[in-house]
């Protein structure tokens, strides 16, 4: 199954969380904090927002950081995707 999200949507699939920290300590799951970090799936086409036209970012395959308590979670496939608007992005990584 494809998802094409619409207008100025954006589909993630975010990184799992660190499991070890750098000095070898395995954390528990409870202490676990959730990766702002994402690949980007699928890609709206833009549109207008508030009267704005929103031109699109980002592209599919990217690695992008996005804010911690924003979209909507679900499941496809047995994997965690995130929908969330393109202005919840905060930055494109690159190498």
């Amino acid at each position: 199954m494809k998802i094409k999200p619409i207008f100025d949507r954006v589909v993630l699939l975010p990184k799992e969380a660190e499991k070890e920290t750098k000095s070898g300590i395995i954390l528990p799951t409870a202490s676990q904090e959730k990766s702002q970090i994402a690949t980007v799936v699928a890609v709206g086409e833009g549109g207008n927002s508030d009267g704005k036209e929103v031109k699109m970012q980002v592209k599919v395959g990217q690695e992008v950081l996005y804010t911690k308590y924003c979209g909507t979670e679900f499941t496809m496939d047995g994997k965690k995707y995130i929908v969330m608007k393109q202005s919840d992005i905060l930055a494109v990584l690159e190498d």
